[in-house]
């Protein structure tokens, strides 16, 4: 109509195309256009990129859709370091801006401005592949929990969901850290594709002194409310009732639970901005190339901890707490096979106050400090652990039994 000025060249898509030019002022309502073409006012210009169309709305609003899918380019599945290079930083900054929308949208000072959080990507097996440069603690031990929910949720699990469990002897470090997990389904498929997870420390869930972090507690319930595996939303609803009355259940419930569901809920838009960028990578790549590429990376990361066992030899230490508690750990390295052992044999048994760590939180140490003497930069994911082998001693202090008070074992 007269709203159409021109017609101009533009440069799209590798090659020049002809777009009609026209002024935003004159459209009236219901005006559609396919792409290429250039709306422009005074303002400032709109370009409507191939494959997109324009709609003005009754309000004024301009909304922009795709109107084809973006295929995935054709990319081979092979290994190509460049692409190797690139995805690593991609799924980084996918758990990046995981935590930058859990930073935004949380309320309590702990996770706003103390940033007590972590972000990270895994496969369907609940192995870690890439995450943010947030809490090491967090970041090893995750990756159980992400286990635990997979396994006792599997057939159950679904589109819109999120889970939420802080149990210490689920994959948990201590209560205040509350993981919500989020299965990632492929669209076209239905079939699950990633599993995105954030963990934050909680100002406060209860327990016998405010914070959570009593000095002197001998039993789980006493260091707040225990989360079991429970299911936090569905069709991307939030539960909000099961969760009050999760929150404020047993016998010391949380002190401020308006705070800690505001959390709860920054957690799961987290996870969800998570969800699409990495649904936005499938678009771009294919599905197939961005498994392969989760599977050279962690390929990778465990060729780069061969390279490091190299260099490393046998050796022994033992540590004695000021109670006679003693932490042993012996490395034992099989230069044949590339592989090192880490046995904590002769660690002393289950602690009678709350300086029990978890078996999360001890895998979170060996990875770390794995992590921490490779010589090349690889993300820290699960391959670091592909070619180490931890013996954790059970119902030891670095292996605790329920009930198990557990709020210093990572601190």
């Amino acid at each position: 109509g007269s709203a159409r000025k021109a017609d101009t060249q533009i440069f799209s898509q590798g090659r020049k195309q002809s777009a009609p030019v026209f002024e935003r002022e004159q459209l009236q309502p219901g005006f559609q256009v396919k792409g290429p073409a250039i709306l422009i006012e005074s303002a400032g210009t709109t370009i409507v990129e191939p494959d997109w169309e324009a709609e003005l709305l009754e309000n004024g609003t301009l909304r922009l859709t795709r109107s084809v899918s973006q295929q995935g380019q054709s990319f081979s599945n092979s290994l190509d370091p460049l692409l190797l290079s690139l995805f690593n930083h991609r799924f980084m900054a996918v758990a990046e801006h995981m935590g930058i929308a859990l930073e935004k949208t949380s309320v309590s000072v702990n996770v706003k401005e103390r940033r007590d959080y972590s972000c990270a990507l895994f496969d369907t097996g609940g192995n870690l592949i890439a995450n943010a440069p947030h809490i090491p603690v967090h970041l090893g031990s995750m990756g159980e929990s992400v286990r635990a929910v997979l396994k006792e949720c599997g057939q159950r699990l679904a589109p819109g969901q999120s889970w939420v469990l802080n149990d210490p002897y689920c994959g948990g470090t201590h209560l205040p850290d509350i993981t919500v997990v989020t299965p990632v389904f492929d669209e076209s498929s239905a079939e699950l594709s990633f599993v995105v997870a954030s963990r934050a420390h909680h100002a406060d869930v209860g327990g016998i002194s405010p914070g959570s972090m009593p000095p002197f507690s001998t039993h789980i319930r006493e260091e707040g409310v225990l989360i079991p595996i429970q299911c936090a939303a569905s069709h991307n609803n939030f539960h909000e009732q099961e969760m009050r009355e999760l929150f404020g259940s047993g016998e010391h419930p949380v002190r401020s639970l308006d705070q800690n569901l505001a959390d709860l809920q920054a957690q799961i838009a987290a996870n969800h901005r998570g969800a699409m960028a990495l649904k936005g990578l499938i678009d771009e790549f294919s599905l197939s190339t961005v498994h392969a590429y989760m599977g050279h990376i962690r390929q990778n990361a465990a060729h780069a901890m061969r390279r490091t066992i190299d260099t490393l030899s046998n050796g022994e230490f033992q540590c004695e707490m000021d109670d006679g508690t003693q932490i042993c750990v012996a490395l034992k390295i099989d230069h044949r096979a590339r592989r090192a052992v880490v046995d904590f044999a002769g660690t002393s048994p289950q602690h009678p106050g709350n300086l029990n760590a978890p078996q999360s939180v001890c895998r979170s140490a060996v990875l770390y400090a794995f992590r921490t003497i490779v010589g090349s930069d690889i993300p820290l994911n699960e391959g670091c652990l592909d070619v180490i082998d931890i013996h954790i001693p059970e119902h030891s202090v670095l292996s605790p039994d329920y009930p198990a008070a557990v709020v210093a074992g990572n601190v």
